[in-house]
């Protein structure tokens, strides 16, 4: 697995509880297996953008990682609002994910983390300004 680089995003994952950081250190595993597995994206930046862990790719849209203590039992993968990404994944994968709004896929502490169908969601975001032109995403 790739280590944190940057003292800002190490120290921020530092102040999650136990639970919430292996759930996000998870993730986190999932968006660099996403980009090792697909030559298109490249060389992901990881910085802090709100505070929060941020992946960067060239022709993509950030993908955001947090936990948030006013709500302990969820931690959330954020997409830009901006992006028709979230409507993407609701027509492809409806309820079997939960929303916030257009920006956010909202998980449970004590779920699973359904790895196929999120890395899938990753690499739409990663690539986004490179497919956001086709139907679906291309999918």
């Amino acid at each position: 697995m790739n280590s944190i680089k940057d003292q800002a995003v190490s120290e921020v994952f530092a102040t999650y509880p136990t639970a919430a950081r292996k759930k996000l250190l998870s993730i986190r595993k999932l968006i660099y297996e996403v980009a090792a597995q697909d030559p298109d994206i490249g060389e992901l930046q990881e910085c802090l953008k709100w505070g929060e862990p941020a992946y960067l790719a060239k022709n993509g849209s950030a993908v955001r990682i947090n936990w948030k203590a006013s709500a302990p039992n969820y931690y959330y993968v954020y997409f830009n609002c901006k992006t028709t990404l979230i409507e993407t994944f609701k027509e492809i994968y409806g309820d079997s994910f939960s929303y916030e709004g257009n920006r956010a896929l909202l998980f449970n502490l004590k779920d699973k983390i359904p790895a196929p169908q999120l890395k899938h969601c990753i690499a739409l975001s990663l690539n986004y300004h490179r497919i956001k032109h086709l139907p679906l995403l291309g999918n």
